[in-house]
């Protein structure tokens, strides 16, 4: 393991920066949520819809929305009686689009 403490000071990066790549990368890593991250791309979905898009159950779904919400991936609003996501951050919107550029057909 890397002690990012004992590197040398004029490196070109910030360590929180690279601890908040290090902990969204870990969370993008499952498939589910990283299917999840292609669906919403630049969009505000309602649950329901993510669920449609994604294919298994509403409360599958909502676990792994949690998990991104805790990791500061994604953001919601809740309107009427459906809750939107949205990825919350543009650097995030940035990997996600390289990832779907790269892996996701139908983008």
């Amino acid at each position: 393991m890397v002690d990012m403490q004992n590197l040398p000071q004029n490196t070109p990066y910030n360590d929180d920066d690279v601890i908040l790549a290090a902990r969204c990368l870990k969370a993008m890593a499952h498939p589910l949520r990283l299917k999840i991250l292609c669906v919403l791309g630049h969009e505000s979905i309602s649950v329901q819809d993510i669920v449609e898009q994604v294919g298994t159950s509403q409360s599958n779904i909502s676990q792994h929305l949690s998990i991104l919400r805790e990791k500061d991936i994604l953001g919601c609003k809740k309107e009427a009686n459906r809750v939107y996501y949205y990825i919350d951050d543009k650097r995030m919107l940035q990997l996600i689009k390289m990832i779907r550029d790269v892996f996701c057909e139908n983008h």
